[in-house]
């Protein structure tokens, strides 16, 4: 490709913008000197590269790369013996640490990404001399005191004997005799050495050497003699200072001279490594997908956006050339977005040949081209010269004595800039030959005898940028199939243009060309009806559609519903069996007890049994199977919930709208009349049963003499819910406590460990209860509690 052509679509543009997500000057140069491929091999390498680095950021939230610079030069220098300053082994260092910290981010087990790893796997890591230089240069200006111990000892002889310098100056300029000599009471400094501002008239009243004098000659700067011996000291060790910082560099310099071409393998590395996160962070900027690529010239751009107009304000474009037609004219008014179309078709290709994504959605594929050639002369062209009839022609030389089969060429306004039927016939030969040599072209053009030319010619299609007289204003959408209109009547009737002279106009055109212009304006009329109705069509769907899924959703949402309440019912049914029947057996246990003691008779315990058994019987039965819609209900009923599958009891009757206030344990609710069944006489029995058996227990007990009664030693709660087991509890501990008893145990089990929380809860604040803790081995574990009591 040319520079020309590359400025011409913008793609200069686009390094320019890539260039901006580089941390290196390394990769911003690869940025800027990147160039569309014709090779296919290259443009899949380049395409998998970026499609990589998009993965990588997504995984990692970022790019892994850190800032370095161009170290080469160091690194020459380093291998020519030279010492490197403190700067340049910072910069040495940071190019180590971003070869580190790349290679640690993408060397993995990770699959997904085998050319990074593979690039990155290659990279050096020499954590030993990035180590000795953080530890020893603090800053460019500053060493670190620890990067020997020969700079360490000397600068604690450099402050002890500054130390000692200023405690003898502060002695002077703090004693009487020698503050009047002064001009000020400070310390400062002169040729490195250490003086007092004395009045130029009692410089002989301090001895010592003048180092300066003020701009006035009203002072002069004094070194007295009593500090000149430590001066002498402190100047010789700043020079053993320097020496030994010298030393330091050179060593450090030394460890990088036999790896320099090793960092230098780094360094190219990075730089591709910060190249290939560029193009993904350009891609993920843009919204980008990887395109389809292939070699058989055919191109599918699926809601395609040009990169370079505001994301709020661009049209995506739907274009496609190629597979049923390998020419493609588009027609339609100025400002319309015809050249748009040309410059996304031709910078989507040329981004794609380079490697980057393109700002479309999936689906989109575009072609490897030997070379794309644009002629775009209007006025949102770089080059302003092109824009005349000869620049045009000597464009379209050029590109017909370079284009190929395998090309890609572009045209704005062909054959625009002179007689309008002489240029039409130019056109019209050019895009017959391009047609003749099978090379992809699309070309704008305002003629009527091209949109004829599509219409007659096979492989060659019509398309049009749409236009809404009613506004004056384009849509920029491209109709593929569909020529175009000037619409210049429309347009200037609407601006103001009087009807007589739009008229006269009107007259002036041949009989063809109005009943050709009159054919593409009811086509267009049509198109846009269709269009319309499609869109309703769709809309209509789409809210079907949606409709249906909520319905959906609401059905499997009952459902679900259903079934936990279904089975919520079911385990409490079960529950209630479990402890009607531990009941049952106490209670018989209890009858028998009584009937030695003459208070029972065998016929009374069967008659229990017997009514136990039906109960628990009824209680299996399927409560579906019985009970009808009641007519009206009141206060204090039981009644069946068809919906939840549960009993409930009526707390107020049926209102104005049909709902029941229900009771049903600690929950309320409100049901319609319609949704409620009567229990079978089954349930009835069973819950007449339970009543008689808890009002023979009540006298049981009274009539019991509490120091005969027998006590158990261990409470089972297991099945019950909480609220039901914490009753049971106080009153097991209540007898225990009544009959002495020392220690019991309650069994819990463990399940999801509310049950043995709140009983814990309960026993820590029971009066009666002097410690618990859970089961040992051998006593349940912590599926019991063990309890003593006071």
């Amino acid at each position: 490709m040319t520079e020309r052509t590359l400025r011409v679509l913008e793609f200069d543009k686009i390094r320019a913008q890539l260039a901006q997500y580089c941390v290196s000057e390394m990769g911003t140069a690869l940025c800027d000197a990147l160039a569309p491929s014709s090779r296919m091999d290259d443009v899949r390498r380049s395409q998998q590269e970026t499609e990589e680095a998009c993965t990588l950021l997504t995984y990692l939230g970022g790019t892994p790369m850190i800032p370095f610079g161009d170290v080469r030069p160091e690194l020459h220098l380093a291998q020519i013996g030279a010492a490197l300053s403190p700067r340049a082994l910072l910069n040495v260092a940071a190019c180590l640490r971003a070869a580190r910290a790349a290679r640690e981010a993408l060397v993995t087990d990770r699959d997904s990404t085998p050319m990074l790893t593979a690039n990155a796997s290659r990279l050096s890591s020499f954590k030993s001399i990035e180590q000795a230089i953080g530890e020893a240069i603090i800053s460019e200006d500053e060493i670190a005191d620890r990067a020997s111990t020969e700079l360490f000892s000397i600068r604690r002889k450099m402050r002890a004997c500054n130390e000692r310098v200023r405690e003898r100056l502060n002695s002077m300029i703090h004693s009487a005799t020698t503050q009047k000599y002064l001009q000020e009471s400070i310390i400062t400094m002169r040729a490195d050495r250490y003086v007092l501002p004395v009045k130029q008239e009692y410089r002989g009243m301090i001895p010592g050497i003048v180092h300066d004098q003020s701009a006035t000659g009203a002072t002069v700067f004094i070194e007295p003699m009593a500090v000149v011996e430590i001066g002498n000291e402190l100047k010789q060790l700043i020079s053993a200072e320097k020496a030994e910082i010298e030393r330091i560099l050179r060593a450090l310099s030394a460890l990088i001279a036999p790896e320099a071409e090793a960092i230098g393998d780094n360094l190219a590395i990075l730089a591709q490594l910060d190249f290939a996160f560029a193009k993904g962070s350009l891609a993920r900027q843009m919204h980008a997908c990887a395109p389809k690529i292939n070699s058989e010239g055919r191109i599918r751009i699926v809601r395609g956006r040009h990169p370079l107009i505001d994301p709020e304000k661009v049209v995506p474009l739907d274009i496609r050339l190629g597979e049923e037609f390998t020419t493609l004219i588009i027609t339609g008014p100025n400002t319309g977005g015809k050249t748009v179309t040309l410059k996304t078709t031709g910078l989507f290709t040329l981004m794609a040949q380079a490697g980057l994504q393109v700002p479309a959605d999936y689906g989109t594929e575009l072609a490897v081209f030997d070379d794309v050639f644009a002629d775009i002369g209007d006025e949102q062209s770089i080059e302003q010269s092109l824009s005349t009839f000869s620049g045009h022609m000597r464009n379209i030389v050029s590109i017909l004595e370079n284009v190929t089969p395998d090309s890609l060429a572009l045209f704005d306004e062909l054959g625009a800039g002179t007689d309008p039927t002489e240029g039409a016939a130019l056109a019209q030969a050019i895009l017959g030959t391009l047609l003749t040599m099978h090379t992809r072209t699309i070309a704008t053009t305002h003629y009527s005898e091209l949109k004829e030319y599509a219409l007659t010619t096979d492989n060659v299609e019509n398309a049009s940028v749409e236009f809404d007289v009613s506004t004056l204003r384009p849509t920029y959408r491209l109709l593929i199939g569909v020529p175009g209109k000037s619409n210049a009547f429309e347009i200037s009737r609407r601006l103001g243009l009087p009807e007589f002279v739009i008229a006269q106009a009107k007259e002036l055109l041949s009989r063809e060309q109005v009943r050709f212009e009159d054919v593409i304006a009811g086509a267009e009329y049509h198109r846009q009806v269709a269009e319309k109705e499609r869109q309703l069509a769709e809309e209509a769907r789409a809210e079907m559609v949606a409709i249906r899924n909520q319905a959906e959703a609401e059905r499997k949402k009952l459902e679900d519903q259903r079934d936990k309440t279904v089975k919520k019912a079911k385990d409490e049914a079960k529950r209630i069996v479990e402890n009607a029947r531990r009941e049952s057996e106490a209670m018989i246990a209890e009858l028998r007890a009584m009937k030695k003691s003459g208070g029972a008779q065998e016929h009374e315990i069967q008659r229990v049994k017997k009514q136990m058994e039906k109960a628990q019987e009824a209680l299996e039965e399927k409560k579906e199977t019985g009970g009808l819609v009641p007519a009206s209900v009141k206060p204090g009923e039981l009644v069946h919930v068809a919906s939840m599958d549960m009993d409930a009891t009526v707390v107020s009757p049926a209102d104005a709208k049909g709902y029941v206030q229900l009771k049903a344990g600690m929950m309320k609710m409100r049901v319609q009349l319609s949704d409620l069944r009567t229990l079978t006489s089954t349930q009835q029995m069973l819950k007449k049963e339970q009543k008689k058996l808890e009002r023979k227990r009540s006298m049981r007990e009274a009539r019991v003499d509490v120091t005969t009664r027998a006590v158990r030693q261990e409470l089972d709660v297991r099945g019950l819910a909480l609220d039901e087991a914490i009753p049971e509890v106080q009153k097991f501990i209540d007898d225990a406590v009544i009959s002495s008893l020392g220690e019991v145990s309650i069994i819990h089990g463990n399940g999801t460990g509310v049950l043995r929380a709140g009983i814990a809860d309960c026993l820590r604040r029971h009066p009666c209860v002097s410690s618990f803790r859970l089961g040992r081995y051998g006593e349940g574990e912590t599926g019991v509690t063990i309890v003593t009591l006071r």
